[in-house]
């Protein structure tokens, strides 16, 4: 059962709307010679003078009936990209329908058949070839034309031949509604499948742009979680070196430090790696009054934001902010003192994170890193900014800044 439905089910949206809707074109075959081709045969078993005459029309609408069919399929082709427009086979088969159709005014005009065997196949043959016409057709300005310029010509020719004004109107009526009608219902099959290969392939797309933001949040986020940790056990470890030289127990604290940060360290990219993580300010605050003080520098942190909760996401980015600033202070210059303020007053209606540090050399030690781009991008995700660059007296300042909105909470007591 599998083996039957499998062709199915293994086809894409966009590829079953094709599949619908190029089996819909060629059931138009059986439409057009049923319609069109039956009458033919009934008036041939009515009359037997007209048998050779309507069956040799008979047999002239199946084969224009495939034509059509096969230029509906090469003209789908072309507007999906897949070949070149069917140039030629649209210009035969218009050749094919004027042939066919001013054969069968000229039997009528005669009385080879009778009078309700021209019209059926005028009709017909003019209707499908129009709507396989449109295929080969983008724009709609270009679309519109086609029906009443059969329209035109089938006037024109029942009008050459002198056929009854009557039968005129009712020629030029009849072909310009089913031009229409076809224009519209062929029109609408190439513009919908279109449509959908567009949406399939903007939706792939889509996936392709999702997986290299997840990679980029994973570099960015083992960036940040990986950089201030590794500089810390890398001055510990210095440090360590340097007590155990001078024979200091002290020493064997450092390396246990080391140790746990280590271990953290194995946790955090765990997390990164599940996408859980996020930091938190308050921990991240007091772990940068922790290292920078570690380090030799004098660490000063002021906290003042009203007796206010902040949002989980105001205090994920902030966090991240003032990891990447420890980080960037561990390793950048020779610091001896560094402030980092959070504060709600400086601009009304604004949460103001300020990291300033002194020691900074006059010229970069390498090339710029992606530590701020990627905070930047945090920030951008609750409409926050940040600057970054060197200020007065020789210090390096760092200033986020995160509008404040009616989200935020008054603290628990």
């Amino acid at each position: 059962m599998s083996k039957l439905t499998g062709w199915w089910k293994n086809r894409s949206s966009a590829g079953k709307v094709e599949l619908y809707t190029r089996c819909s074109f060629h059931f138009f075959v059986l439409i057009e010679i049923m319609s069109f081709g039956l009458p033919l045969v009934g008036s041939a078993a009515m009359r037997e003078s007209s048998r050779p005459v309507s069956v040799v029309l008979f047999l002239a609408l199946c084969a224009h009936a495939v034509l059509v069919a096969f230029l509906s399929s090469r003209a789908l082709d072309w507007q999906l990209g897949r070949r070149a427009r069917p140039v030629r086979l649209a210009v035969a088969t218009a050749i094919a329908t004027a042939v066919g159709g001013l054969a069968a005014l000229a039997l009528r005009k005669t009385g080879h058949v009778d009078m309700s065997v021209a019209p059926s196949l005028v009709i017909g043959m003019s209707c499908f070839a129009t709507g396989s016409a449109v295929l080969c057709l983008k724009g709609v300005r270009r679309m519109r034309y086609l029906a009443p310029g059969t329209t035109v010509a089938a006037s024109a020719a029942t009008a050459a031949l002198g056929l009854p004004l009557g039968e005129v109107v009712g020629y030029a009526v009849g072909v310009l509604m089913s031009g229409l009608f076809m224009t519209l219902a062929y029109g609408f099959s190439g513009w919908l499948l279109r449509t959908v290969y567009e949406l399939d392939h903007a939706r792939e797309i889509q996936a392709r742009l999702a997986v290299a933001e997840e990679r980029l949040r994973f570099g960015r986020d083992l960036h940040d979680v990986m950089g201030r940790n590794l500089a810390v056990i890398a001055l510990k470890s210095e440090l360590a070196v340097q007590l155990a030289r001078r024979e200091r127990p002290e020493a064997v604290d450092q390396m246990i430090e080391v140790q746990r940060i280590a271990r953290e360290s194995q946790k955090e990219v765990r997390d990164v790696v599940r996408g859980y993580r996020e930091a938190d300010l308050g921990v991240e605050l007091e772990g940068a009054r922790g290292v920078l003080s570690a380090a030799g520098m004098d660490c000063r942190v002021e906290f003042a934001t009203a007796g206010r909760e902040l949002p989980g996401e105001v205090q994920s980015a902030l966090g991240w902010v003032v990891r990447e600033a420890t980080t960037n202070v561990l390793r950048h210059g020779d610091a001896r003192s560094c402030l980092i303020r959070l504060t709600d007053r400086e601009v009304p209606g604004t949460l103001t994170l300020l990291v300033e540090n002194d020691g900074v050399p006059d010229a970069p030690a390498g090339p710029p890193g992606s530590g701020l781009a990627g905070l930047r991008e945090r920030l951008a995700a609750v409409a926050g900014t940040l600057q970054a660059g060197p200020a007065e007296g020789g210090r390096f300042r760092l200033r986020a800044e995160i509008p404040l909105d009616a989200r935020e909470v008054e603290v628990r007591a």
